[in-house]
C-alpha cells in the first residue's frame, strides 16, 4: 500500500519529557496521570499543531496490559486507550491527524524468555482494536527494543486496516538491546507491509545519520527519524537548542529521510524549527535498489542476488541446533529448513538463532508454513516446491513478506 499522507510529514515532539517540565511526577503511570490531568497534555498538543505539526501521537504509548500491569491497572486498557484517543482527537481538532501510540511490552519471547509469540500478538490486538474504534489515523509501533515485540505490534496493527509506522531504538554503535540493526528491521518490516520504518530516541540527529543513509538505498517505504533533542539541564552536554536541532534533521532529509519529528526533550520550539526545515529543504529523488532476494534476520541483512544455493534439508528435532551450526562451514546461500507441523515450527524457532545463514523453509503443508514464517524474527525463503497449492504458499509467504524462491 502506498504512503497514504503527504510528504514530507512532520510528526510531533517529546511527550514524557515535556508532561515531567509541567508537573507530572517520575515513577506514575503516565497514561493514568493524563487521565487525571488532561490540560497539560492538551495544551501541549495544541502547541505542536500550532507549531506545524501534521499529526500528534496519543499518549497510549504504555497503555498495553503487559505495562499497565505494573500500575495494577491491565483491565482498563479498553478506558484508558478510548479516552486518551479522545483527548487527542479534541486537541487536535480537526487540524493535525492523530496517530495511536505503541510501546514494547517489556516481555522476552521463548527461548529467551517466558512469553510466547502469540502473546505478544494478543496483547498488541487488544489495544490496538480499542485504538481503532476510537478514531486514530494511524498506528505508531516505537522505540522498540527488539524485532519480536516490532513484528508483533506490525502483525496486530495491520489487522485494523490502518496505517502502521514502526520505528527502533538504537544506541550510538546503531544495535537495539537485542541487537536489531535498523537495515535488516527496514527489510523485514516493509515487507510485511508497514507503512513506514525508521529510528527514534536514544541518540541526536547526527548519531541516526550514518544508519538512515544506509538504509535509504533499500527503502521501498518513507523513513522515519525521531531523535532526541536532550534536556537543558543534563549532564551530558548534549542538549540541542532548536535550531541546532533543525540543522541535524535537514542532514536526515537530505540522506532521504520524509517523515522527522522529535522525542525527548523536543519542544513546541523544535517542532517549529523543524517545519522550517521541511518547507525549505526539497526532498532528495529516491533511487531505490531492487532488493527482490534481501533476506534479513534481527541484526543482519543478507543480499544474496539470483544465484543462491540452498543446504542439505535440516529437520526440526533434537539435534537441530548441532546441524545449524554444522551448516556454518558449508558453501551454501542459505539453510534449507524443513518444517513438518506446528511443533516442527516451534522447534525451529527456538534454535535457528544457532546460525547465522540466511533461512529458506520448506513446508509440508499451508500450517506448518505459516507456523514458522510467523515464529521467525526476520525475513525467510521459501521453497518454492514446498508440499502445498502454489497459490496458498504464496499468499502465506506474502503475509509474513518471506521470499518465494
Amino acid at each position: 500500500m502506498a504512503f497514504p499522507f503527504k510528504l514530507p510529514f512532520l510528526l510531533d515532539g517529546a511527550t514524557g519529557t515535556n508532561l515531567i517540565a509541567a508537573g507530572m511526577p517520575r515513577g506514575v503511570c503516565p497514561e493514568q496521570w493524563i487521565l487525571e490531568n488532561p490540560q497539560p497534555l492538551q495544551e501541549l498538543q495544541r502547541a505542536f499543531v500550532e507549531a506545524g505539526s501534521d499529526a500528534v501521537l496519543a499518549p497510549t504509548f504504555g497503555a498495553n496490559r503487559a505495562r499497565l500491569s505494573f500500575f495494577k491497572l491491565a483491565d482498563q486498557v479498553e478506558e484508558m486507550n478510548a479516552r486518551l484517543i479522545a483527548l487527542s482527537k479534541e486537541a487536535a481538532n480537526g487540524r493535525a491527524l492523530v496517530g495511536a501510540d505503541l510501546s514494547p511490552t517489556g516481555l522476552f519471547i521463548e527461548p529467551f524468555g517466558e512469553a510466547t509469540f502469540e502473546e505478544l500478538v494478543e496483547i498488541y490486538t487488544e489495544q490496538v482494536q480499542v485504538l481503532k474504534e476510537a478514531g486514530a489515523d494511524f498506528v505508531f509501533c516505537e522505540t522498540m527494543m527488539n524485532l519480536s515485540d516490532t513484528r508483533a505490534a506490525l502483525l496486530a496493527a495491520k489487522e485494523t486496516g490502518l496505517p502502521v509506522f514502526c520505528s527502533i531504538t538504537v544506541d550510538k554503535s546503531g544495535h537495539t538491546l537485542s541487537g536489531a540493526s535498523l537495515l535488516p528491521t527496514l527489510i523485514t518490516l516493509q515487507s510485511m507491509g508497514a507503512s513506514a520504518v525508521g529510528l527514534n530516541c536514544s541518540t541526536g540527529p547526527a548519531d541516526m545519520l550514518p544508519f538512515l543513509a544506509e538504509a535509504a538505498p533499500h527503502a521501498a517505504v518513507p523513513l522515519i527519524a525521531k531523535p532526541n533533542a536532550g534536556l537543558p539541564d543534563s549532564q551530558e552536554g548534549d542538549y540541542l537548542n532548536p535550531e541546532e536541532f533543525a540543522q541535524g534533521l535537514t542532514a536526515l532529509v537530505k540522506a532521504g529521510v520524509s517523515i522527522i519529528g522529535g522525542c525527548c526533550g523536543a519542544t513546541p520550539a523544535h517542532v517549529a524549527a523543524l517545519r522550517r526545515v521541511l518547507d525549505e529543504t526539497p526532498l532528495p529523488a529516491h533511487t531505490e535498489q531492487p532488493d527482490a532476494y534481501a533476506a534479513a534476520r534481527e541484526g543482519e541483512a543478507f543480499f544474496l542476488g539470483d544465484d543462491i544455493t540452498l543446504s542439505e534439508p535440516v529437520e526440526c528435532d533434537l539435534d537441530m541446533a548441532d546441524a545449524l551450526i554444522d551448516m556454518e562451514d558449508e558453501q551454501v546461500s542459505a539453510v534449507l529448513i524443513h518444517i513438518r507441523n506446528r511443533d516442527d515450527a516451534q522447534l525451529f524457532a527456538e534454535n535457528v538463532h544457532m546460525s547465522r545463514l540466511p533461512v529458506c523453509l520448506s513446508a509440508d503443508g499451508p500450517e506448518a508454513l505459516d507456523a514458522a514464517l510467523r515464529l521467525y524474527q526476520g525475513r525467510a525463503l521459501v521453497d518454492s516446491d514446498s508440499e502445498m497449492d502454489p497459490g496458498e504458499l504464496r499468499r502465506i509467504a506474502e503475509k509474513y513478506g518471506a521470499i518465494v524462491f
